[in-house]
């Protein structure tokens, strides 16, 4: 699982390389996200502008993140892709999670906009 990562002040930018969060890649991704995401700053921004593809494997990988995190740390979402948005948004799980339109607005501490 490719993941990028770049520190920033107060959070850390993960970008997934990838086109597809799927059954197929679902644990490599967890597993992945723990690595880097382990002892970092409070929030995890991660961004999913290459992600086109969503399934339920994958949007409960997501959720295991947000969990593996605990209750100190935030998982915020950004660039969501047209298809990945709208698995968000049909499980309403953009209720649960902040999403940003892009993830300048995630750092500029704009408020979520999905």
């Amino acid at each position: 699982m490719d993941l990028q990562t770049e520190q920033h002040e107060d959070a850390i930018h993960i970008t997934v390389a990838e086109a597809r969060i799927d059954s197929a890649v679902a644990v490599r991704f967890k597993d992945r996200m723990r690595e880097v995401s382990a002892d970092g700053p409070r929030r995890v921004i991660l961004d999913l502008r290459h992600v086109d593809f969503l399934d339920s494997s994958g949007l409960g990988a997501v959720v295991a993140v947000m969990k593996l995190l605990g209750p100190d740390r935030e998982l915020e979402l950004c660039h969501l892709t047209p298809n990945v948005e709208k698995v968000f948004r049909l499980t309403r799980m953009d209720r649960v999670f902040t999403i940003h339109k892009d993830c300048g607005t995630a750092f500029s501490g704009r408020q979520s906009v999905a």
